[in-house]
């Protein structure tokens, strides 16, 4: 089973198919691009969990990629790869929002150990983002637990006052259809 889809890119078509043939052997999906334009093409045909580019290609650079595959998925590891590395170009990859920045040459073990490692923070965090959009709902009484504050502040409050503190809309009273049959039946209307 393929564990994980990953964007390569690499204008040294030696580094890049030896990249991609060892991260297929670990079971990763792995999608191939020669230049930043293929990159860019294959970002907005394909969900990646990862992309690691090489810093620079002629045409489009990894910078390129780095920003095109933020815009697509802010949440996607982009890991920046070069074999000409300085401090100017690792700052400004990290200020574009690249999850890390590696020297060339880096063996298999050390891009493996690393691509494991951001993978890992990433499912993390989509944990942390798929818990902060469940509302804790009393099955009796329908009240909301408002953890929006302090852990020790935790309070149970009125669905219809925690959405309007929320989300600032107001709410109207009415009575749908099927409640108002009941009501009649109920009230001998």
């Amino acid at each position: 089973m393929l564990k994980n889809s990953l964007l390569l890119v690499d204008d040294e078509i030696s580094i890049l198919r030896s990249y991609a043939r060892d991260l297929r052997a670990e079971q990763y999906n792995v999608t191939t691009a020669s230049n930043g334009n293929e990159a860019i093409r294959a970002l907005w045909e394909n969900n990646f969990n990862i992309v690691v580019t090489d810093l620079v290609m002629p045409g489009l650079d990894g910078i390129e990629v780095l920003r095109e595959a933020k815009k697509r998925n802010p949440e996607i590891c982009v890991l920046v790869l070069t074999g000409y590395g300085d401090m100017q170009s690792a700052v400004e990859a990290l200020r574009h929002g690249a999850d890390d920045y590696l020297l060339k040459p880096l063996d298999i073990e050390a891009l493996l150990f690393r691509l494991t490692e951001h993978l890992e923070k990433q499912k993390e965090r989509q944990k942390i983002m798929f818990r902060q959009k469940i509302i804790t709902l009393c099955a009796y009484c329908r009240d909301i637990k408002d953890d929006s504050g302090e852990k020790e502040a935790l309070e149970w409050v009125k669905w219809e006052d925690y959405l309007i503190r929320k989300t600032g809309i107001t709410l109207s009273h009415g009575c749908c259809p099927t409640c108002f049959e009941k009501i009649k039946v109920e009230w001998k209307l």
